[in-house]
Formats: structure tokens, C-alpha cells, sequence
């Protein structure tokens, strides 16, 4: 499916959650999908309270001293290295359309792009996907299973924190030998993409738990099923 989206580890946690809040309703699930609940709820508290003392002030002050364009072609290099798992895992999946549209995505804004930091590829109409292996397993007909918080990652079903695994494999970081640059670019990943969601996170109301919850169970059943989820009414 095609959604604009950011990756890496906050795509794990806050992305998942916020931006699904803004592309679809929160609306109720089964019980049966949450049957970790008590231990669900604790871990949302936990990774919540990282948040709120790390990651969202770091995020303010980067995003407060930090140019606009700046800050959305730092974004733009990590879409960029995103286009990677897109094109394997569109292929994964038969799409050869989305996966000839990825390969052009990642030549052209890798090359005229500066390595991604313009988003030539869009600007040219090839719109970028936003595929995961989470996805892939979904798309061969493998069931979701419970939903579960993981420790600082965030939102996410037990399907999806296999996925994670070969995601992983296909980021920048873990190709990276030298310590300090490889933290340094998973540190301005993560504050990045926390500083892109700042303004989705208002969008939550009531219990928050619950709005996370069903904002990621259904924007992941919206991934998966490429838009063509049957209206529960």
C-alpha cells in the first residue's frame, strides 16, 4: 500500500500509533484482541514515561533549532534508505509494479536526490510506499495474533514484532562498523522522525491506551489489506 511514511525505531512506537490515528477513526476492538491487556497497560506506562522525560523534549529542542527544510531533508535521507525494505518486501509480495516504482524511487533520489535529502521521486510522480515484513507475513495469510506492547518499540502485534527482525536487517545502521556514527544516525532517526509527530499526537483523546491501541490495530489491518478493509457498518 502507499502511505507517506518514516522509519526505523519511533516507526515501531509513536509512528505506528500517531500516524494511523491520522489516517484512520479509533474506533472499538474485540476484547480477544487484547488479551495481554494487564501486561500491555503497564508497558505502555513505562515506554510513555520514556517518552515524556526523553524523547518529546529532545524532540521540541531539535525541532526548535532546526530549519524546516533542514529537518524534512534529514527525513528524506531515511525514507530514502526505507525504500530498501519497500522494494524487498513489495517483492516479497508479487508487487512488481510497486517494486519497479521503488528501484526508480531509490535511483533517482539517491543520485539527483543527494542521497535521498530532495525527494526528487515524488516530485517526478513515483509515489513512495510504505511497506514492512509485518506486512509481507499478513499479505501470505498469516494471522496478526494478540496485540502486545513492546518494551520502547512500542504498539505492535505479535505477527508484526516477528517482522521487526528482518526489517531491522534492511536499515543503514546495522551495516555501520564504527560505534559512535552508527549511534549517531539511529539517535537523529529517532528524534527526527519523534519531531515529525508532535503535532499528530494532539489527536488523542480519551483513554490513551485504548486510542493507540485501536489507531495502530487498525491502520496495521489497512496496511495489510492495501486500503480494502470492509466497512464495519
Amino acid at each position: 500500500m502507499r502511505l507517506s511514511g518514516v522509519n526505523w525505531i519511533q516507526q515501531l512506537s509513536w509512528a505506528a500509533a500517531c500516524v494511523g490515528a491520522l489516517a484512520l477513526p479509533a474506533i472499538a476492538q474485540a476484547d480477544d484482541e487484547d488479551p495481554w491487556q494487564g501486561y500491555n497497560r503497564f508497558m505502555f506506562q513505562v515506554n510513555d514515561t520514556v517518552d515524556t522525560y526523553t524523547l518529546k523534549p529532545l524532540a521540541k529542542g531539535y525541532q526548535a533549532v532546526t530549519p524546516q527544510f533542514f529537518e524534512d531533508g534529514v527525513r528524506n535521507v531515511f525514507r530514502n534508505i526505507g525504500d530498501v525494505g519497500n522494494l524487498a518486501n513489495n517483492l516479497l509480495q508479487g508487487k512488481l509494479h510497486d517494486a519497479g516504482v521503488d528501484t526508480s524511487r531509490l535511483i533517482f533520489n539517491t543520485t539527483f536526490g543527494l542521497l535521498g535529502f530532495f525527494d526528487v521521486g515524488t516530485t517526478m510522480g513515483l509515489q513512495r510506499s510504505d511497506e514492512d515484513f509485518g506486512q509481507t507475513l499478513g499479505y501470505w495469510g498469516v494471522s496478526s495474533g494478540p496485540y502486545v506492547v513492546l518494551p520502547l518499540f512500542g504498539p505492535s502485534t505479535v505477527r508484526d514484532a516477528i517482522g521487526k527482525v528482518p526489517d531491522a536487517m534492511l536499515t543503514a545502521p546495522p551495516y555501520i562498523d564504527h560505534v559512535p556514527t552508527r549511534n549517531t544516525v539511529i539517535g537523529v532517526s529517532v528524534i527526527n522522525t519523534r519531531a515529525s509527530l508532535l503535532s499528530a499526537e494532539r489527536l488523542i483523546s480519551g483513554d490513551k491506551y485504548i486510542f493507540v491501541r485501536n489507531a495502530y490495530l487498525q491502520n496495521r489491518e489497512f496496511k495489510v489489506k492495501d486500503g480494502q478493509v470492509e466497512d464495519d457498518f
